[in-house]
């Protein structure tokens, strides 16, 4: 007896019974559900944590106000008003004056747009020296990957402060000069994270399968091995950006970042210091901006990995 026969059973529903059914009974066996990409899902995941919205919308309404908020003011950034030294805030001056008869106002705006800048720049700056640095690291291995682990090892150990004041030293105090010595040391976390990842994901059959295709390991690692990598890497990014965000102003609070007559929240709080208990206010509202932005940006990043991260699932 042949016991491998295959029975095929096919059974249809009588076109006179469909007509006596509903519309809605029809195609009840039909489920149909709608298809989303990895980064759809994540984004409605994200769109769920509510301190993360808070967030996204709080940095977008500044970046707005940074950017036109200076150019609708009736008053700059460095126009002096003797006759309206250290005022209160007003509806004159919504932030109140400081001892210069400057608009506090406009000069939070002004700082955003100096640390808003700088800490994107340097977490896009980094993230690229970073995933770059570290791919080649992770994928190579070998000696190639033991000499640039030392190299970051030896620039690790360093402090990032040595680099700022030394640069700042040679090259002035200036945005640039910030930026430069931010990205000499920034991107060696970064470096570190994607190198762990490559290591991990060099080995999965795709990557296998691209090098017996004739792909060579630059294209492998590029179009590969990195994408796959970007949840982890846009993490690490936006919790670069407050920490680059922080760095800039203690070091313009101390008197060695941003000088006048531009402003930036650090030197206005250094500027605050002398009248923080007779006009408060001098002090407030730049400490302020940056709690804000500081904790928006972290929000953010904590949703983001969240939202980003596979064994998380949130419906």
């Amino acid at each position: 007896m042949n016991t491998n026969t295959n029975y095929t059973y096919e059974t249809e529903i009588p076109d006179t019974l469909l007509a006596d059914l509903p519309e809605e009974a029809r195609d009840q066996e039909n489920i149909n559900r709608v298809s989303f990409t990895y980064w759809q899902t994540c984004w409605k995941r994200m769109k769920k944590d509510k301190l993360a919205m808070f967030g996204i919308v709080v940095i977008i309404a500044m970046a707005i106000l940074a950017v036109f908020g200076p150019m609708l003011c009736p008053y700059s950034y460095d126009d002096a008003d003797f006759m309206a030294i250290l005022q209160g805030p007003s509806l004159k001056h919504w932030f109140g004056t400081d001892g210069l008869g400057r608009d506090i106002f406009v000069r939070t705006l002004y700082g955003a747009r100096i640390s808003l800048t700088i800490g994107f720049v340097a977490a896009i700056v980094n993230m690229v020296i970073g995933v770059l640095y570290g791919g080649i690291a992770g994928y190579l291995g070998g000696w190639v990957d033991l000499i640039m682990m030392r190299i970051v090892d030896i620039l690790s150990g360093i402090p990032s402060l040595i680099y700022l004041i030394l640069i700042m030293m040679f090259l002035g105090s200036s945005v640039q000069s910030i930026l430069l010595a931010m990205c000499l040391t920034y991107w060696i976390t970064t470096a570190r994270m994607v190198r762990g990842q490559i290591f991990t994901l060099r080995e999965q059959d795709y990557a296998l399968a691209a090098k017996v295709c004739g792909q060579t390991k630059w294209q492998i690692l590029i179009h590969h091995l990195i994408p796959n990598s970007m949840g982890s890497i846009i993490v690490t990014m936006t919790f670069l950006i407050p920490s680059a965000i922080f760095e800039e102003a203690f070091l313009s609070f101390l008197g060695i970042g941003i000088q006048v007559p531009k402003a930036s929240w650090g030197t206005m709080c250094n500027d605050a210091i002398q009248y923080l208990t007779q006009q408060p206010w001098l002090m407030i509202f730049p400490a302020l901006a940056i709690s804000i932005t500081i904790f928006s940006l972290n929000f953010i990043g904590d949703g983001l990995r969240d939202a980003l991260d596979p064994r998380i699932n949130k419906q």
